[in-house]
């Protein structure tokens, strides 16, 4: 019997493990594709457009958190003298979680 209940405990570790690995992966991505929008909207193309989408992404490592990845973005948006709003950040964060969760499903 304990051991019926070790491998059911080990098998809820892994889940959870295997959950916050794949909700990590989804806000990595989300976040890629956040800079690579804005990107767009700074006329930024190519590998510059790649090279800032990563830089949006290491905000978010450097300091976990939406608030540090808006706080990144609406400086460089005020720094191109682009109008974007807060809440447009906002709603695209919310927009590209759900299609960085969809590309991930589908992978």
């Amino acid at each position: 019997m304990g051991d019926a209940f070790n491998d059911r405990e080990r098998g809820f570790e892994s889940k959870y493990k295997q959950d916050q690995e794949f909700e990590f992966k989804v806000i990595a991505r989300r976040n890629k594709l956040v800079g690579l929008w804005l990107a767009t909207e700074f006329g930024i193309v190519g590998e510059a457009a790649e090279t800032y989408a990563k830089e949006v992404v290491v905000a978010d490592l450097e300091e976990p958190g939406d608030e540090a990845v808006i706080r990144k973005v609406m400086a460089d948006i005020q720094a191109q003298s682009v109008t974007i709003s807060d809440a447009q950040v906002w709603a695209k964060l919310t927009e590209m979680e759900t299609k960085a969760r969809q590309q991930l499903l589908n992978d």
